[in-house]
């Protein structure tokens, strides 16, 4: 299974209060991007394309020797813009297309190699990864139907009552057939309150040509948590260092 990441990482963090981006905050010794970076390496995408924005030659620098491909993305427009800035790499290419969040330190390779073993098992044009949590709010939510079926991603301001009674969310990671990205990619419309592109409607492009969509559940919903703020970039720090006792105690 050849493969890329997308790894999302023009975030400007202004909630972190620090002139450094978002992505080179570190936790357990290593900036965020790092951790999302190595968890892409294990689970076997062999090519890594970061889109930066803010504080792009420092991300530059920072991973120069890594064989990573930088894009630039100048201008905000959302997640569907962002990838669009990858056109160049995702044109011609017949593997998956993993997006990810640079801000999500604790996102394991194994549930990559699961989400693409899905995907894959599936033969689905485009896999979702989610997660239950007990406090969804500002996520988007998962809508399934009555057997299980995804049906689709309703964004929380979008949500109705019900809707948002939902405890599955989006961790805004998703494998894509990249021969079917490209064409969702050139469908996407920024007519929206934000006027920006996103990149979940391009998963309802592909429902809607009748192409196979799914949403597979993360083995830990820790793994989809980002990093917004530095209360959040602690609790992701504990996590990390919980994790590493963990696996310490196992092999001793």
């Amino acid at each position: 299974m050849s493969g890329m990441a997308i790894l999302l990482a023009a975030g400007e963090g202004k909630r972190m209060k620090s002139d450094l981006p978002k992505v080179l905050h570190e936790a357990a010794g290593e900036p965020l991007l790092a951790h999302v970076g190595r968890a892409a390496r294990e689970s076997g995408l062999e090519r890594v394309v970061v889109v930066v924005g803010r504080g792009a030659d420092r991300v530059r620098e920072l991973f120069a020797n890594r064989g990573w491909e930088f894009v630039e993305q100048p201008e905000r427009l959302g997640t569907g813009d962002a990838v669009k800035r990858a056109r160049a790499q995702i044109d011609g290419f017949t593997g998956d297309v993993v997006v990810l969040a640079g801000d999500a330190p604790l996102l394991r390779g194994a549930t990559l190699t699961t989400l693409r073993q899905r995907h894959h098992q599936a033969g689905a044009a485009a896999t979702v990864l989610t997660a239950h949590l007990s406090n969804p709010t500002g996520y988007g939510r998962i809508v399934r139907n009555a057997d299980g079926t995804f049906v689709g991603i309703v964004e929380e301001k979008d949500a109705t009552e019900e809707q948002r009674r939902i405890t599955e969310v989006n961790s805004s990671i998703y494998c894509f057939d990249a021969r079917e990205l490209g064409p969702s990619l050139d469908a996407l419309t920024n007519d929206n309150a934000q006027g920006e592109y996103y990149l979940t409607d391009a998963i309802g492009i592909l429902r809607r040509r009748g192409k196979i969509v799914q949403a597979v559940l993360a083995a830990s919903p820790e793994e989809i948590l980002g990093v917004n703020t530095p209360d959040q970039l602690r609790e992701v720090e504990d996590a990390l260092a919980r994790r590493r006792s963990e696996e310490s105690a196992r092999r001793s």
